[in-house]
Parts: C-alpha cells; structure tokens; sequence
C-alpha cells in the first residue's frame, strides 16, 4: 500500500464577515483560497523533507472537489469590537531526514505578532519535547537571527497568523491554514 507522507505544502489565510457564522467561515475559506476543496484536517507533524511553497504556487496545484489534508487553526466571534485571531506555527529542524511540528493556534484579545509568536514557540516546543530537550522559550529565542536554538540543534520556525477587528454585530471568521501537497 502505497503511503499518503505530503512532499510540499503552503501557508494561507482569510477573513470572512456574514451574518451567519457558517457562511463568515466559507468567505474566509475564499479569501484564503481554500474554499474548492473537500478540507481534512490533520494534526501537527511536518514530514520530512516536505518543501514549503509559496502560498501563489500552493493554489495552483488544487483542484475542486480535492481531498486536501491540512492543519487549521480558526477563530470566529460576532461581539463588537472583539479582537480574534488565528495562527499556525512551524518549527523545521535542520536535520532534513527528522520531521518538524506544525501548531494552530487561535485567541481573543491577540494582535497578530502575539499570536503568530506563541504558535512559533508552541511548534518549536513541541518539537523539542519528541527530540528529549528542555525547552525554555524565553531562553531560547534569538530576535536577530529569528531561530530557536535547541540543544545543539537549529530550529527555524515561521508563523501564517491572521487577526480582525469585530466591525459589527455580523460574524468575522479568521482562519490559518497548511495546506497539504502530494
């Protein structure tokens, strides 16, 4: 049998604003690109190897009606003035053959950096815990060279994160997402 392990995969995001919370969640699908596909979700495992794309590539390569596997991270309120966000963070070891660790993460009241920076330090977390190191992230953040520094191995980490600001009494819906290429 013939194993499903993705080779690529790709970061987008949305927002999406309706009256009703379903339809805000399909329109944050559109604006994320997203919106054809039959989604999967998965959980946190980045496999090895798996090249990350830009998100203009990532969209060409979906079909509609396409099993996608992805990992996402959603948020969606309709109380005025309510800040939301989501964010997936992604922690890739250097060792090309170990695999990495991919975080979703939502919140209330978290601007983007916030948010997009704890989903960092959770995916990076986690991926220190499956390697037996202590992790410390207030310890182990370099802002300069934006890497975490593990043990005697370098992690680089990134983050899709998407933040709104609750207009109206409608509902808004963000999401992050992985997408998933075979």
């Amino acid at each position: 049998m013939e194993q499903l392990v993705p080779r690529k995969m790709f970061f987008t995001k949305g927002v999406g604003i309706h009256s009703d919370e379903l339809r805000s969640f399909e329109l944050a699908l559109r604006r994320a690109g997203i919106e054809k596909c039959n989604l999967v979700t998965v959980s946190s495992i980045l496999p090895p190897q798996c090249k990350i794309i830009s998100r203009v590539q990532g969209l060409k390569d979906l079909v509609p009606g396409m099993i996608t596997f992805c990992v996402m991270a959603r948020c969606s309120s309709n109380e005025p003035h309510r800040l939301i966000s989501s964010s997936i963070g992604c922690a890739v070891p250097t060792i090309k053959s170990s695999y990495g660790y991919i975080s979703e993460y939502h919140a209330f009241g978290q601007n983007e950096k916030i948010a997009g920076d704890y989903a960092e330090d959770l995916a990076a977390a986690m991926l220190a815990s499956t390697l037996g190191i202590e992790f410390d992230e207030d310890k182990s953040w370099d802002e300069k060279k934006e890497i975490y520094r593990i043990s005697d191995k370098i992690v680089k980490t990134t983050n899709c994160t998407q933040s709104a600001i609750i207009r109206s009494k409608k509902y808004t819906t963000v999401l992050s997402v992985a997408v998933f290429l075979f």
